[in-house]
């Protein structure tokens, strides 16, 4: 039986800063919107290792390894480009731009459909 979608008015614009988020309910689902560079992210607040709240942990840019042309580490380095997200419950941590796990890309969040127009934010559940 198929399910219908609704369509659900969260909020004027502003309730999601650059780099912010804001975790709301829309009907029996827990919804995590994120906006990164000018851009909306919406994620069911369910992560996939264990079901913890995902949406409400904390946020923490990229981090990489500077190796040289040899090979070399030369330590770690913060990507604020590329935001993540660590559930609080065990630090399973993700893209927020992507959803997925870094580690385990097969561990990915669940997409919410999300758009923004003049007076203010939907997403689409």
């Amino acid at each position: 039986m198929p399910t219908t979608q609704e369509r659900a008015y969260v909020g004027a614009s502003g309730r999601v800063p650059e780099g912010g988020r804001l975790v709301v309910d829309v009907g029996e689902k827990t919804i995590g919107i994120f906006r990164v560079q000018g851009r909306l992210y919406a994620w069911q607040n369910i992560c996939a290792h264990q079901g913890g709240p995902v949406c409400q942990g904390k946020m923490i840019p990229r981090v990489t390894e500077v190796i040289d042309p040899g090979g070399e580490s030369h330590g770690f380095a913060f990507d604020e480009s590329h935001p993540h997200i660590v559930c609080p419950w065990h630090g399973f941590e993700y893209d927020i731009q992507t959803g997925v796990h870094p580690g385990r890309p097969a561990a990915q969040l669940i997409r919410v459909a999300v758009e923004e127009s003049e007076d203010g934010i939907y997403v689409t559940v």
